[in-house]
């Protein structure tokens, strides 16, 4: 099924040239407004992470232990509230884009790209610099080659959305179930399926960003359309950030020190 936005379905652009140009152009800047969102909450994350595992901020969050296995990092009282904090962003996020301010919006987008910074801080604690860097570029290079892909594919990718809803509860489900099994084949088995899903995500939430702006354009107005992409941003960086540690899980070196 062949899938291409039929500019011709909105009256102000019908017939008009000019216009759909406008559209296109106006596509292409709205696109790159998500992307600079998207990259510049990345960017704060890995500043916050970093700062938190590598100043003495590390103590705040985390404590030093000693179990059966050798000594490990314990999450702090705040420690734990970073870890479930980005979540209820999120919810925030999500469920209240209609009645938030633009700048209110923007400004929950920062605090929720903080905390998961603070809340991710663990991995400079597990792993090593130089696996965290290479497969921060893995994922990177794959996000950019599917979110290309869902851009300029004509295939509509809106019928895989159920089947990647569905591997995404999955997943979730999985998981919380491997917390109280520990067990290290199921563990796989979840990356495994997860890169799979946060894959076909980034393709299907491109493509439909791309949609909705098409379908939208007339009627967000200026400050709607800053809201949404803020959000829009979210999906993204959602995304990316699941890739980025469920493939970190898969190749990333565990440090010595931990």
């Amino acid at each position: 099924m062949a899938y291409s936005p039929d500019y011709r379905a909105y009256p102000s652009a019908a017939g008009a040239p000019a216009a759909t140009a406008a559209l296109d152009a106006g596509l292409r800047a709205y696109m790159l407004r998500v992307y600079n969102w998207m990259t510049s909450g990345l960017a704060l994350t890995g500043i916050v992470a970093y700062a938190v595992a590598n100043t003495s901020l590390r103590d705040l969050f985390y404590q030093r232990v000693v179990t059966p296995a050798g000594y490990g990092w314990q999450p702090t009282l705040l420690g734990l509230v970073s870890i479930f904090a980005p979540l209820v962003f999120v919810m925030v996020l999500s469920f209240g884009v209609n009645r938030l301010s633009r700048s209110t919006a923007q400004a929950l987008y920062w605090a929720f790209a903080a905390a998961m910074g603070a809340s991710l801080s663990n991995i400079f604690l597990m792993y090593t610099g130089a696996s965290i860097g290479r497969v921060f570029f893995i994922t990177a290079g794959t996000f950019a080659a599917m979110s290309i892909f869902g851009y300029t594919t004509r295939t509509d990718l809106t019928r895989f959305g159920s089947f990647l809803f569905m591997g995404l509860i999955g997943i979730v489900l999985a998981s919380i179930v491997n917390i109280f099994l520990g067990s290290t084949g199921l563990q796989f088995a979840i990356s495994i399926i997860g890169v799979l899903v946060f894959t076909g995500l980034t393709a299907y939430d491109t493509q439909r960003i791309k949609s909705d702006y098409v379908r939208y354009a007339y009627a967000d107005g200026t400050d709607g359309a800053a809201k949404r992409s803020v959000f829009d941003a979210l999906s993204l960086y959602l995304n990316f950030i699941n890739l980025f540690m469920l493939l970190l899980q898969l190749f990333g070196n565990r440090s010595s020190n931990n």
